[in-house]
């Protein structure tokens, strides 16, 4: 399970904060404190951090410098100053994001999952309904029975799950799918892999709830409804 740990000094948004990693299935962990977080950085290990920039005994930009001197941790600032200067000087320390508060979770966890991503993070195996993707091996089940994709449907489903917050135009699709031979699929071609996708994932093609259609702009992830 992805560890992220969570450097906050008010327990109300560490709560919060907790309760909407917990339902991404992420393991949350909190330190109120500068002394608090030194000493959870130096005995264990995290896979992201979140991190306030004023703290009562110390402030976030040293400790990012600090622990991005030992490691290469990712760290995402969460914080309510959003002056140039701030943003700035915690890019500068190494932050490799910055999300000012009051922040909207779902924007949170697509950019905490963004971040994960790049530093090879990520969740492998990523559920949505009743049907599995394990990234990793490239294998996809629904309620426990293999789903066999051809190379195109898979690629056009991880555009999905790589953009899980975003609506997806068809040119946008169009240019992240392309067949072998690198002859970019036409627009025809796309609605035929979606019907196809569809079919094969969702409990009813007719009413998806995986590839969902927005009418006159593309087409986005769903799961949640």
């Amino acid at each position: 399970m992805i560890k992220i740990l969570i450097v906050e000094d008010d327990i109300t948004i560490v709560k919060a904060l907790s309760e909407i990693l917990r339902s991404e299935k992420f393991e949350p962990y909190y330190a109120l404190s500068f002394k608090e977080a030194e000493k959870l950085t130096e005995k264990n290990s995290f896979d992201l951090i979140l991190l306030d920039i004023l703290l009562p005994d110390g402030n976030g930009f040293a400790l990012c410098k600090k622990i991005k001197s030992i490691s290469d941790t990712p760290i995402i600032f969460l914080t309510a100053s959003s002056d140039e200067y701030s943003v700035v000087t915690g890019l500068d320390m190494g932050a490799d994001d910055y999300i000012e508060k009051p922040y909207r979770p779902k924007e949170l966890i697509s950019r905490i999952k963004t971040v994960l991503r790049r530093y090879g993070r990520s969740q492998t195996v990523i559920n949505i309904l009743d049907v599995s993707i394990d990234m990793d091996k490239g294998i996809v089940t629904k309620g426990g029975n293999d789903v066999f994709l051809s190379a195109l449907e898979y690629r056009l489903l991880l555009v999905f799950l790589n953009n899980p917050d975003m609506i997806l135009s068809r040119n946008k699709l169009l240019s992240e799918i392309w067949d072998i031979s690198g002859d970019f699929v036409n627009d025809n071609t796309l609605t035929v892999y979606i019907k196809r996708l569809r079919e094969k994932i969702e409990d009813d093609p007719q009413d998806p709830r995986i590839i969902l259609t927005v009418r006159g702009l593309g087409y986005r992830l769903g799961g949640n409804e």
